[in-house]
Parts: structure tokens; sequence; C-alpha cells
């Protein structure tokens, strides 16, 4: 299970959103939940920028580092940007530069697409709502409902306005919570024996918040900032190869 969690990390994925058909709202969620799978290295969101439907996307897609690919809408009634979609992702399957795919979107275009991809013996994924077309959803490896990462989200959201908490530098200067981002990246690197390798979990941050530094909260290592943490998280370590190999996990 721990070479399994570690080989999966190293894995590449690209996400690719169908703007038309997926929130905006639940864009962290998304990387989140794509992040379990491996390294998100390509971010793309398509549709029609030009138009005030896509406005929602702007601020979270440039937090998040994703690149807004422009597809005008040639005939009223018709979506143009599916098969931009699909001719991107093609384009990048051929090319041998992920491992796997994640395609947000409800709508029945991209089964066909799926079904592609995996014929390949690539791994892909879906994200949509439960009124996504089965035919869809089976076509994929892996397939989550966005009701559930909206549920997931909402819980979040209530624990941290209970336990809102801020941590002080050594400068003495106050920074963020940083356990809502610690416990997003955990999310991402926990095997199903509900512990995570320190180094999964240390990129998972990284995808998270190219800037995140433990320094930034006093402490030089991020083992150290996690042994710090004893009443939210627990560690062990176990020898691999003659290495020590760090794992954690986060108390109920």
């Amino acid at each position: 299970m721990a070479n399994e969690n570690l080989n999966t990390l190293r894995n590449k994925i690209a996400i690719l959103i169908d703007g038309d058909n997926a929130q905006s709202s639940l864009l962290s969620q998304m990387l989140v939940e794509t992040g379990r799978h491996g390294q998100v290295t390509v971010r793309r969101i398509y549709g029609d920028w030009t138009t005030n439907s896509m406005n929602s996307w702007k601020d979270t897609l440039n937090f998040h580092a994703f690149q807004p690919i422009q597809q005008f809408r040639y005939t009223v009634g018709k979506n143009a940007t599916d098969s931009a979609m699909i001719i991107d992702a093609m384009d990048i399957l051929h090319s041998g530069v992920v491992d796997g795919f994640c395609l947000v979107s409800s709508d029945s275009d991209y089964t066909r697409l799926a079904t592609r991809i995996r014929e390949t013996g690539v791994f892909v994924m879906g994200i949509g709502e439960k009124k996504t077309p089965k035919a869809f959803v089976n076509a994929c490896d892996v397939f989550v409902y966005t009701e559930n990462l909206a549920a997931e989200k909402k819980a979040a959201q209530q624990k941290q306005l209970h336990a809102k908490k801020t941590t002080k530098s050594k400068d003495g200067k106050e920074d963020s919570d940083p356990m809502p981002m610690l416990s997003q990246a955990f999310e991402m690197a926990a095997g199903q024996d509900g512990w995570a390798p320190l180094a999964g979990m240390g990129n998972a941050l990284y995808q998270l918040d190219p800037g995140f530094d433990p320094r930034t909260y006093g402490h030089k290592q991020l083992s150290k900032m996690i042994a710090s943490l004893k009443d939210r998280f627990e560690m062990r370590t176990k020898d691999m190869e003659g290495q020590q190999i760090f794992y954690v996990r986060m108390k109920e």
C-alpha cells in the first residue's frame, strides 16, 4: 500500500473542465479530488469567455493557475466547447505528457472521449452532477459527483467556523490558519488505511499552494510542523529498504 501511494502521487494528471457544464464554486474541491490520483500538471477550462456566463470562473481560475481556453459559439444553441476540449484531450493523450485525465462535465458528449482514453490504458476519471448520463459515468475508471463535493465543502466550512485559529510565526506576525490546506493535502495523499506518506502530503501542499513554506508558520520542516500539531495529527515511521518513511494520520 505504501509504495502504491507514492507511485500514484508521481502520476501526472490533466484536468479539463467544460466551463459551460461545471460549477466554478467547486474548483478547489475538483482539484483536490483529482490530486488524489496524481500531480495535476495540465489545468484547462474551456468556454466562450466573451459571455457573462463565464465570469464566475475568472477569479478562481487565476488563483489555481488554470489556463482559460477560448471557444466561440459559432451557432446559437450549439455547444462548441465540447469539440475544442475533445481535440485538446486527444492532442494531450498522443503527446504522452500525462498518465491520466480528469474530465469535468455532466454532458454525455464526452462518453466516447472517456472510452477512447481508457482504451489506450490511460486512467480517466470524471466529475459531474448526479444527472450525468450513466453511459459517461461508466466510461470512466472513477466518477465523482459534484453533490458529494458540495457537501464536503459545506462540512469543511462549518468546521472552520467552529475552529478559527491563527498561528504566529517566529517574527511575531500572525498567519492564517494552515489547517484547511493541511487537511486538503492529507485527503489527497491518504491511502485506504487512513495513513498518508509525509512526502506525498508535501507534494499535495505544493499542488494546492506553490508558495507553501513551513517556515511561514515557524518550522524549518513539514515534519516538525505536523509534529507540533499533536491534537490534529499523529505520525509514525516505517522502514522501507533501509530508509525511514514518515506517515501521517488525522485524528478524528
